[in-house]
Formats: structure tokens, sequence, C-alpha cells
């Protein structure tokens, strides 16, 4: 799989719908992955950090993951989370295969903090049986340097490298380590931004040669996700200016008012978009009600600057239709 070519900017990583008696909401999850991939998603990342993964049992994972391979039928990659200990993430990591996953994403280990050589070693022990491709998502306690960065390359399982850490100079260090290693997979391995709203760091992540981003705002509104997509694509600066402005950093104060509104928020959002995607599990709390009804404001005013450029770009088409005439 050339990730490069089907992992391109907006990924989706869809919420995991609960019922109010606290059971999978199976029916609401197919409505949700199939408007995710109807809407231009080049990837579904199910079960992971926006899907709740710790908060699920294995047979829950398995119903999601098997669920959303089969609604997404082959149109685009499907990746599912895996992580836990290393013997829990071997487990999830064979799950994940069984139920006809395309790839994996390796979420960090439970719990225990360690040095990059014993973060390599996890990854290691984990995926060394593997069918599947991996990425590796280096976040919290899963922190890797330059030279175990560049050793993940000798692991054929492991394709990729998402990062949620944030350091662009330690994640350009790594970029660099590894294009110019010389390494027979050096220009194919993948680099992903995984930040919470990852496009706010989209444009620095790009100018390190990080193209692509996961982007939990697909979840409840792809059209914004969409706009900023080919605005960044497109170098079209203005719109990325007013889409920040008027939206992202807005949504990223919200987000930053309470621990875990990472996922609070966006579960608010989908249901005020009309999924009924339920609760979310604990340790999660449920997105207060004014800080709902401010992101029903910040979601408004995203799509205003939208209809605002449109209503830009049509008024030239339209005066010279009257002139025409």
């Amino acid at each position: 799989m050339d990730l490069h070519a089907v992992l391109t900017p907006p990924l989706s990583f869809p919420l995991t719908p609960f019922t109010e008696d606290d059971t999978l909401a199976l029916d609401v999850l197919e409505l949700h992955v199939e408007q995710q991939v109807a809407a231009g998603a080049t990837a579904v990342f199910i079960a992971c950090g926006t899907g709740e993964f710790t908060a699920l049992s294995r047979e829950e994972y398995r119903e999601v993951v098997t669920l959303a391979v089969k609604t997404v039928a082959g149109r685009v990659p499907v990746f599912a989370g895996a992580g836990g200990g290393p013997a829990v993430a071997r487990e999830y990591l064979a799950d994940a295969a069984e139920c006809g996953a395309d790839g994996v994403l390796l979420l960090p280990p439970y719990l225990v903090s360690s040095s990059p050589e014993g973060v390599l070693g996890h990854i290691r022990y984990v995926v060394r049986d593997s069918p599947l491709p991996v990425v590796v998502y280096q976040r919290a306690n899963a922190r890797l340097n330059p030279a175990t960065a560049l050793a993940l390359l000798d692991l054929p399982q492991v394709v990729g490298l998402k990062d949620g850490l944030g350091d662009v100079e330690q994640m350009q260090r790594i970029v660099a380590t590894v294009r110019t290693s010389g390494h027979q997979r050096a220009a194919s391995f993948y680099f992903l931004n995984g930040l919470p709203t990852a496009e706010l760091s989209a444009r620095a992540y790009a100018a390190i040669g990080i193209g692509s981003y996961s982007s939990a705002v697909h979840s409840f509104a792809p059209d914004l996700a969409h706009a900023f997509a080919r605005a960044l694509d497109n170098g079209d600066d203005a719109l990325l200016d007013d889409l920040l402005a008027s939206f992202l950093l807005p949504l990223a104060d919200l987000r930053d008012l309470v621990p875990g509104y990472a996922v609070s928020l966006v579960k608010a959002a989908a249901r005020r978009e009309g999924l009924p995607v339920g609760p979310v599990r604990p340790p999660l709390v449920e997105a207060r009600e004014e800080h709902v009804d401010e992101l029903v404001r910040i979601i408004a005013a995203g799509r205003a600057v939208l209809a605002a450029r449109a209503a830009a770009v049509a008024a030239p088409v339209a005066d010279a239709a009257v002139e025409a005439k």
C-alpha cells in the first residue's frame, strides 16, 4: 500500500456511538462511517482516540472494526486502533486483521514510561507477527528519537509514524534522518501529523515534509475539513487564516478548557449536527451545555467564512453574465 498516495488529508477518525443505556449503537456507526466516506475521507481510522478505543471491550472492538470494514467496502483503507500493554496490543492487532482491517494505528503502551529504546522494543514485540501494515503513534509516553525512528525502517510491518507530541524541531530531525538515511524504505516511509485539531499545525508540519494530518473536524463538519485541506493544498493563505481565526483557534481554545474535550466536544458537535452518537464513556466527561452552545456558534462562524468566500467567487461570474446580456 502506497500510503503517500492513499492517506492524504483529510483522514477520518470516526466516533464510536453508544446508546443511552451504554451499548454500541451499531446502526448509527454504520450511518456515521458511510457519511464520512461519502463526504470524501481518504481513509477511515476506526476505534482510535476519537473512537474511544480505551473505553471498548474487546468484543465491542471487534464489532466496531468489522462493521466499519463492511460499510467502507473497500472504497478507502480502514485502519484500526490497537494498544495497551505489549501482549494485549498484539491481541488487538490480531483482532484487527481477523476483522478485515487494512492496517493498524499502534497507540502508546499502557501507563508505563520508558526510554526511546524501550518504546522501540515495545513496537518490535507488538508487530513481530503482524500481517497488517502498522503506523506507530508517537504520543504521551511513546516517544522516539531520530535513531529509534530510523530503526523502525528495519521493521517491515511498520510503514509510518504519526506524531502527537508537537515538537516540530524534533520531528524535523526525525524526518531528515529518515529521508537522508539511504535506507531502501527511506522515501516510502509515511509521516502523519496527529496533533489534536491538527489543522492548527498543518502548515508548520507541511513545511518539514509532513503533509498529511488527522482530522477530528471531519467527524462533525466534513465541509469545513475539506475546505481547509483544499486551501492548504492550493496555498490559499487568506482562506486558511480566515478559517483559523473564525473556527479553528476558537475551537482549540474551547477544547483546552477541560481535559478530554478533544473527544467530548467532537461527540457533542456530531449530536448537534443531527447524528445520535450518544454519550462519551468514563473517564471522559460530557461537554457542558454552555460550551456546546459556544461550539455551535464557532461552527457557524466557520461556515460563514465559506459562504462569504463562495459569494465572492460567484459575484464576478454573475456580473459577467449580466454584462453579456
